[in-house]
């Protein structure tokens, strides 16, 4: 996860969070705002500067792995450069990269960003693949990041997997069974089940309550579980065939034409009050999203939420470190980004912020906060979100994934959702945007 805001959709989304109190998230906070690169490449005492440009919070600082790292080579000094949203930093990288100077010497490229990428800016990234145990890191994961010929040009950070949060005390008024298993069971394997749970919800829905925050939600989460989005596995744009797409959109529009949705924007102040006011029963939630809903539902939910297994494995978010061909130092970013990107530093950095880790290995081993576990009505949290990652299945991405999801997600659905349009007119008014988006 990152704490930056970060508002697309699918697998894209990442948000920004603030911390619970115990810690667990870390705060939506930079280093510094501009994106600007250090120009130098020493400190003029014979050491090395490597700088790292990110978006948001990815918790190196925070979980002193900067500081750990320069012990282990006094030689280096570490600044990172940060920018708080992906629309303003990824322009930013793209005009360095292209211009062959100005990029720092590891950039973070966001899920999102990857296969444009992969696609036109391979040649400007060094091959970080080279020498790596390439079975640390989910296969789907580091799938994303390499070209056709086999070059690696980002190393996996974060990912995440998908599992529902729900407040279990409405669930009780509503005469919903609130036990985790027994919940998960009753979904399984159908997003449409999740739907059809939410229709009984209403029936009895404690007074002021509806049972999904948005139909957006469901839609992000029903296709972040299919095999195919956007594009098929030739690079082909499907949007407008894709089944996956098609049971999405019609997962989401049992929920946007009934009476189960808050009608809320993800990411709104009107979506963090739902949280406070407890508006809402339960939404679709990535591992980094439990820090979100502790900080703005606050003390009041402690014990009210808790967290079952989704109806299929999903992905919401991810990044990746890569080493610009133009770095000074190439050989020691390279050693940087695959010490940072290791399964150790993930978990340490999982410890720090909930940022749910690309290497399997590092799953046996991670330990949520207790208190966070205690909010969350003791649900195993870690056992919930490490067999999700281990299922979500591989899904081909293209270089316009993000401004297709967002005409869908932000047009189309808002537009039956929000302002009554039919599931015809809101479809129609996705499809010309995306469209226009892609020059048809």
């Amino acid at each position: 996860m990152r704490t930056s805001i970060r508002r697309s959709r699918g697998t894209v989304a990442m948000v920004a969070a603030a911390a619970l109190a115990t810690g667990l998230l870390a705060g939506c906070a930079s280093d510094s705002d501009d994106g600007s690169p250090d120009a130098g490449g020493g400190d003029g005492n014979g050491k090395i500067t490597l700088t790292v440009g990110t978006f948001g919070v990815f918790g190196y600082k925070q979980a002193g792995l900067y500081d750990e790292y320069t012990k282990l080579h006094p030689d280096i000094n570490i600044k990172e450069n940060v920018t708080t949203r992906t629309d303003v930093y990824w322009p930013k990288v793209l005009t360095r990269l292209q211009a062959g100077s100005g990029a720092d010497d590891i950039q973070a490229i966001e899920v999102g960003n990857v296969t444009e990428a992969v696609q036109t800016q391979a040649a400007k990234f060094v091959d970080i693949g080279k020498d790596i145990d390439k079975s640390q890191w989910l296969d789907w994961k580091l799938a994303q990041a390499t070209t056709k010929d086999g070059k690696t040009i980002g190393l996996g950070t974060d990912i995440g997997p998908m599992a529902i949060c729900y407040r279990k005390d409405l669930f009780a008024k509503a005469g919903l069974p609130t036990d985790r298993t027994k919940l998960a069971e009753q979904w399984k394997g159908d997003w449409s089940k999740y739907v059809d749970l939410g229709k009984q919800y209403m029936k009895k829905a404690p007074k002021g309550t509806k049972f999904v925050d948005s139909a957006s939600s469901v839609y992000n989460a029903s296709l972040g579980g299919s095999t195919e989005r956007y594009y098929d596995k030739d690079g082909k744009i499907v949007w407008d065939r894709s089944q996956g797409v098609k049971d999405a959109w019609n997962d989401a529009m049992s929920v946007a034409t009934s009476d189960m949705s808050a009608k809320l924007k993800q990411f709104d102040p009107t979506w963090d009050n739902g949280f406070a006011k407890g508006t809402f029963a339960s939404l679709a939630c990535p591992a980094w999203m439990l820090g979100y809903i502790g900080e703005k539902a606050g003390d009041a939910g402690k014990g009210k939420w808790d967290v079952a297994a989704a109806p299929t494995a999903s992905n919401w978010g991810g990044s990746f470190l890569g080493v610009p061909t133009a770095s000074k130092h190439q050989k020691e970013a390279v050693a940087l980004a695959k010490w940072l990107t290791a399964p150790e530093q993930q978990a340490k950095v999982f410890a720090k912020q909930a940022s749910f880790p690309s290497t399997p290995s590092a799953y046996a081993g991670l330990k949520p906060q207790a208190d966070t576990t205690a909010y969350f009505s003791d649900a195993p949290l870690t056992q919930l979100f490490s067999d999700s990652a281990k299922t979500i299945p591989a899904q081909p991405l293209g270089p316009k994934d993000k401004p297709i999801d967002s005409a869908i997600s932000d047009i189309g659905i808002l537009q039956v959702e929000q302002k009554g349009k039919s599931p015809a007119q809101g479809w129609d008014a996705a499809s010309k945007e995306i469209k226009d988006v892609l020059g048809q």
